[in-house]
């Protein structure tokens, strides 16, 4: 019988004839499989006879001398046709149809070949009894070989395609996909073990493959963005040969673009094979989670909103996100279990270029995203971050995007836009990256197991109480977020919390004012009840407990809360006002009224009812210390400087309800200064090189605030020799000329401006970890200041010469006050001198009689 009847028989054969014609008929097709098949579909046609029809009857005990005389046959078949494709792959082009259907038609007898070897992978299992390795060593090896060889085809392909990968990227998928298939299979025949995992990873370098994947995107994302750049610059706008229509429309006849369109696919193909891989081989991936980590930051900084992404028009941007930056979300999902991958995420020590600043938080934000779904282990790697010496050091998810956020510094400056959630089926527009960040915050708390409650926290208690206000801002939204979502019961024990810290807290720096702003908002999601209950725990009239209120709003309150503030706020103001009184209103006690007093400004901004009792109570308490301000003491001693704003901002709110008469004497006695002429010479030119200065500093903020001081010194100053010397200078001038005329300024250019933001960033920057260090380099600590300041040496030197300028600056006053009197041409003459002053004045001589040094006792 020849070969092709045989064939031709053997084909319509049943199971049952299969298995009684095996040990006569398995022999003559084995030699012809290599020996008479000379065309390729019919060489692998009947490898699949043989695979298909005969291998199911074959034992085990003879399923090694079946593979040993089949697959070696198999795998030199596999590597000539890989050496078929690269010798005939040069001249492969859209236009030779016919290279094109046989290089085609080679790849797909290799993935029919690696669907024999599933087969014989498959057979194997199909056994009860686990085989032994030298029963069945003729398959791991063969097997190992043809995946060696296909995952190094496909890490090779775009050199080996020269750019016409997309002719073939379907097949090459395939391929792919049955290979890893096929490992996968051997793996579970292998039974996992150390020793065959390490046998595996020795001949596929599962490092190098995946590496060399993420490679080949990256090459192919550059050129894409190189390629959009040229059809921006010279595509639908300028160049002629582009047809009219929208602009989609009008790209599809540039070259370039169908150029773009080809690299876009290779990068779809390397950016999906690349997660396949990782799906299948992710035990074996471990030790490569950097530079996954790495490549992820890479491409998304590609992209918008990233400031150092390539401008494309939006078809082409949206066009390239869907190929390569879409897949790098189910790249994360793979990732996240790894925990060398968490490791290298939520290291500490990490240094990262400005341009992975902001990459890196989205990695973060979007990997709260997705871990919801995950197992207990995997939550526990994120959430709780490193607890014992031995592990790697990583933080809490919740910090490390804390951390990540203050880093933004110059995007939120920018600032860049992303993406709204989605709400009732649409998009939200753009939105800040302080907004984005803040839904997928709440969003995961939302979603957080009660036991990683703590962790998150402690995460918002650190974020804030750094530096950073903007953080300390999401973390305050974060935290106001959970205490709503959570209990009533949550909510009460975080108030009570942060009103022990803000006790506790030193006022003036910045973590008074941020926890300050915390306290303010949580108290306002509060219950009546327990509103009163924290009135209970802190009461108002208690002096120590005055920085907790001194920081709440009324209309935060229930009535019963808010009537119980405002009775013992103003009784305690009174109460240290009447002290101060009864000690001689001495200075040290002055600290303790201006407590008071900041304490009150929260009563009177509670917008009652001017007749109320605790407003007019508040109007008593301001007439009495208006009667105490004196211009002279007011000047010098910095603790009634702080006194009297806290007295004109309280006025503000009760300028119905005060004497006027007692604000009127005091601003009026106030009037102009004005610098002796002997000290002209001195101050003057140093004022005006301090204003020249302040003029030209290139820090907006500096400026602005110089701007508006010089503005109001040249109005009311009787001095104008300093505004001509302080505008020396033409630019200076002309600043200066156009914020009087509010003339506005050209538009800071693009480049120009983010490298200023950049600059402005790293001084921010380095202001907060300034305020968070210590001079010794120790972290800076919130701690009251102690209660007496070491004596100084040079102190008593300097309270003679403040009072001597005290009295002398009184003086001179008094003396032009009657030298105006003297000399004015008034029609009407002014009201002669009190009766009183020239008995006073022979009490002071006597005074400075009394005083004058004299001889040292030794």
């Amino acid at each position: 019988m020849s070969q092709s009847t045989l064939l031709e028989e053997v084909v319509n054969w049943s199971q049952e004839t299969c298995r009684q014609q095996l040990s006569s008929v398995l022999p003559k097709l084995t030699i012809s499989s290599h020996v008479l098949a000379v065309r390729l579909g019919c060489w692998v046609g009947i490898l699949k006879i043989i695979t298909d029809m005969f291998l199911p009857h074959i034992g085990l005990k003879d399923v090694e001398e079946f593979f040993s005389k089949v697959l070696p046959k198999a795998v030199t078949m596999f590597d000539n046709l890989m050496n078929e494709i690269s010798n005939q792959v040069g001249g492969l082009s859209s236009q030779n149809t016919e290279l094109r259907t046989i290089l085609r038609n080679i790849l797909q007898a290799t993935v029919q070949i690696i669907e024999v070897m599933s087969a014989c992978v498959r057979h194997v299992c199909s056994f009860e009894a686990s085989p032994d390795l030298d029963a069945i060593r003729s398959l791991p090896s063969c097997v190992l070989k043809v995946i060696k060889h296909t995952f190094q085809h496909c890490k090779e392909s775009e050199e080996v395609y020269c750019g016409r990968l997309s002719l073939v990227a379907d097949l090459l998928q395939g391929l792919f996909k049955e290979a890893y298939s096929l490992q996968k299979g051997l793996m579970e025949l292998l039974d996992g073990s150390v020793k065959h995992q390490a046998c595996v990873e020795q001949h596929l370098r599962h490092g190098d493959i995946s590496c060399c994947l993420g490679d080949n995107l990256l090459a192919c994302l550059r050129t894409c963005l190189e390629l959009g750049e040229q059809i921006t610059l010279t595509g639908p706008q300028g160049n002629q040969s582009c047809g009219a229509g929208d602009e989609r429309q009008e790209m599809t006849l540039c070259t370039e673009y169908k150029l773009f369109q080809k690299n876009t696919k290779m990068c779809r193909f390397f950016a999906n094979t690349l997660v396949h891989y990782i799906k299948e081989f992710n035990s074996f991936l471990s030790k490569y989670c950097g530079h996954f980590h790495q490549l992820y930051l890479q491409i998304t900084s590609l992209f918008p909103p990233s400031l150092s992404a390539v401008g494309l028009p939006p078809p082409l941007s949206e066009e390239l996100s869907v190929a390569a930056l879409l897949p790098m979300d189910a790249l994360l999902v793979q990732l996240l279990p790894l925990r060398p991958f968490a490791e290298v995420v939520l290291g500490t020590d990490q240094q990262r270029s400005v341009e992975w600043q902001l990459p890196q938080c989205l990695l973060l934000v979007s990997t709260l995203g997705h871990l919801a779904p995950q197992p207990e282990e995997t939550l526990q790697l994120w959430h709780q971050g490193s607890r014992f010496p031995e592990e790697t050091p990583r933080l809490p998810i919740y910090q490390a995007v804390m951390n990540a956020f203050r880093l933004c510094c110059t995007e939120r400056l920018v600032p860049v836009l992303l993406p709204g959630v989605m709400t009732k089926g649409q998009a939200q527009g753009r939105v800040s990256l302080h907004h984005h960040v803040c839904v997928h915050l709440c969003a995961s708390v939302a979603a957080l197991p009660p036991a990683y409650l703590p962790a998150l926290e402690h995460c918002l208690l650190g974020a804030v109480l750094q530096a950073d206000s903007q953080t300390a801002l999401l973390a305050t939204d974060v935290w106001c977020f959970t205490a709503r979502y959570g209990t009533a019961e949550l909510c009460l024990q975080h108030t009570l919390l942060i009103a022990q810290l803000v006790k506790v807290c030193a006022s003036g720096v910045y973590q008074s004012s941020h926890l300050g702003l915390l306290l303010r908002r949580i108290v306002f999601l509060m219950t009546p009840s327990h509103q009163m209950e924290l009135v209970e725990r802190f009461p108002p009239s208690r002096a120590e407990n005055l920085p907790v209120w001194r920081h709440g709003l009324l209309r935060a309150l229930s009535p019963d809360a808010c009537h119980r503030l405002r009775a013992d706020i103003t009784a305690l103001t009174q109460q240290a006002l009447d002290g101060w009184r009864d000690g001689g209103y001495r200075l040290g006690q002055v600290d303790r009224v201006n407590t008071a007093l900041r304490a009150l400004q929260v009563v009177v901004r509670g917008e009652p009812p001017p007749e109320g009792e605790s407003m007019l109570a508040a109007g008593r308490i301001v007439a009495q210390l208006w009667s105490r301000m004196c211009p002279v003491q007011v000047e010098a001693h910095p603790v009634l400087q702080c006194t009297l704003r806290w007295l004109l901002s309280i006025t503000a709110r009760l300028v119905k309800a005060v004497d006027h008469n007692v604000i009127s004497q005091f601003l009026a006695s106030l009037g102009k200064v004005f610098l002796p002429h002997d000290s002209q010479s001195q101050i003057l030119p140093q004022l005006s090189s301090l204003f020249g200065s302040l003029l030209a500093e290139r820090s907006w903020l500096v400026h602005q605030h110089a701007l508006e001081a010089f503005a109001h010194f040249a109005e009311i100053t009787n001095h104008e020799v300093v505004i001509s010397h302080s505008l020396s200078a033409e630019e200076t001038k002309a600043t200066v000329v156009n914020y009087l005329s509010k003339t506005v300024n050209a538009q800071e250019a693009g480049e120009r401006r983010l490298d200023r933001l950049k600059t402005e960033s790293s001084a921010i920057e380095q202001n907060n970890r300034r305020l968070e260090m210590d001079k010794d380099g120790a972290p800076h600590r919130s701690t009251p200041p102690c209660p007496k300041r070491a004596r100084q040496e040079s102190s008593r030197e300097e309270e003679y010469s403040r009072y001597v300028q005290m009295a002398e600056s009184a003086l001179k006053a008094l003396q032009a006050l009657g030298t105006q009197d003297t000399a004015t041409t008034a029609p009407s003459p002014p009201p002669p001198p009190p009766q009183w002053l020239e008995a006073k004045l022979q009490e002071l001589q006597a005074l400075i009689a009394g005083i004058s040094p004299g001889p040292r006792s030794t």
